[in-house]
């Protein structure tokens, strides 16, 4: 029953979104979306919403999840900033061979590596901390995606870790609008910006919260 709710949901963010690639949409009907939502909201899991979690945190809406990840581009290895319930990391684990998440939340993160170690799946990596930290002992990657919206400029720090040619999405606060843009690493520095759309996402904050 639930692969046949994934795959009409697939079929929603399909209308919704028709540049949908078959890869994608592939990656995004291997992860059963019901496991990372709240047991109370289980009847909502299949909608093409965001839904609340815990801390006043969300789980980002399949269609956002399907375009986030269609915009990073598949690659080697990725670093994802903001794990909140996986769910992001479980899709992009169906793409990347190595992917890795920070959650600066450590009651989210407990919850959300509980939820991958479940569904079986061995290449994700996680870590508690502030996310503008980035992750040094892995890097570089090929890719570099916030899940969660930057309200000042991309820290250097993260700049750093992204492979010369690599790719960072990331959503930024534009006065009183979040835009969601790409950019390629050139010569050490971060160029070719594109913005893709706007968006909604909580917002990047500092520190660990235990």
């Amino acid at each position: 029953m639930q692969q046949i709710k994934t795959h009409l949901m697939c079929d929603e963010i399909q209308k919704q979104f028709p540049a949908l690639q078959a890869n994608i949409k592939k990656a995004m009907q291997a992860v059963d979306r019901e496991v990372f939502v709240p047991e109370s909201l289980r009847h909502l899991a299949f909608s093409i919403d965001p839904l609340p979690m815990a801390n006043d945190q969300w789980i980002s809406s399949p269609l956002t999840v399907a375009k986030m990840t269609q915009y990073l581009t598949p690659g080697d290895s990725v670093l994802e900033i903001g794990c909140g319930s996986g769910y992001q990391a479980m899709v992009l684990a169906q793409l990347f061979r190595r992917v890795f998440s920070i959650e600066r939340i450590e009651k989210l993160l407990l919850e959300a590596r509980e939820r991958i170690r479940k569904s079986g799946v061995s290449n994700i990596i996680t870590k508690l901390d502030d996310g503008k930290n980035g992750w040094k002992e892995y890097a570089p990657y090929d890719r570099i995606l916030f899940s969660a919206c930057l309200q000042q400029e991309i820290p250097q720090t993260i700049i750093n870790q992204l492979e010369e040619g690599g790719i960072l999405v990331a959503p930024i606060q534009e006065g009183n609008t979040q835009i969601i843009k790409r950019f390629t690493k050139r010569n050490g520095i971060l160029c070719h910006e594109e913005i893709l759309e706007q968006c909604l996402f909580v917002p990047v904050m500092d520190g660990i919260a235990k």
